[in-house]
């Protein structure tokens, strides 16, 4: 591998179940001597990509977020979507949050929640699969045909008793979700919790991330809540320059 490759790699072996590791961790992930690592380790530290703590341990440093951070899919969608999902909590009080779509996978972008909300798992950064979140179905119901075939085609992990893993009945829930123009995702990752999402449409009119609010899976009327998720969606789609998006 090339320099970059390696500090990649490096960077790579970082995770939310892994955002602590030691320098024999790393190279056992990689697969190369302590040495060479402990000076990949350094100069990435230096540069302000990875951080120590009191411990000696590393961590992804500030710099690398902030230069991350600089992503234009998430940072102008959220300096967008912000207000609108700040409104939407007001009005229901429960968590909100916007994703994009990176393969096959969704990427939380930024989320709104309170003490008092349904908990939820979901940040900014946070990886999930599409097929099996809100979000994540409302993009690949208006994703291309072959991202769906490759994302459908392959071994579907099972969250809860819940999560619809079969790729025909998935083809025939995105098909109704391009229909009525939204999602509810029901206790298909975590048993205590339901998400409504709807599209983001952008200026050349098509959708570019999805909007949900996470609710109580118990004692919840998901569908008085629909038209509050379309409604932000919606004033989020005409902010980034979408002409005419789905009502």
């Amino acid at each position: 591998m090339t320099s970059t490759q390696r500090a990649l790699a490096i960077l790579d072996c970082f995770s939310p179940r892994h955002p602590v590791l030691t320098l024999s961790e790393v190279a056992r992930m990689l697969g190369q001597p302590v040495s060479s690592t402990h000076r990949q380790l350094g100069e990435l530290t230096r540069w302000g990509a990875l951080e120590r703590d009191e411990r000696g341990r590393y961590q992804v440093g500030l710099h690398l977020w902030e230069v991350g951070s600089l992503a234009p899919r998430s940072n102008d969608l959220r300096h967008v979507a912000v207000p609108f999902m700040e409104d939407l909590y007001e009005v229901t009080h429960q968590s909100v949050q916007v994703a994009v779509l990176d393969g096959a996978d969704v990427i939380y972008v930024e989320r709104v929640f309170g003490h008092h909300a349904t908990p939820i798992i979901a940040r900014p950064g946070l990886r999930l699969p599409s097929y099996v979140t809100g979000v994540g179905r409302v993009l690949l119901a208006h994703a291309d045909p072959a991202l769906v075939n490759e994302t459908l085609g392959k071994p579907l992990q099972r969250f809860t008793e819940h999560s619809l893993i079969d790729p025909d009945e998935l083809r025939r829930e995105l098909a109704k979700i391009r229909k009525v123009g939204y999602a509810v995702s029901d206790r298909q990752v975590e048993m205590v919790s339901t998400s409504v999402a709807a599209p983001i449409y952008g200026p050349a009119g098509a959708v570019v991330a999805a909007l949900s609010i996470i609710l109580p899976s118990r004692g919840t009327d998901v569908r008085r809540f629909v038209p509050a998720v379309r409604g932000a969606a919606r004033g989020i789609s005409r902010e980034l320059g979408a002409r005419n998006p789905v009502e």
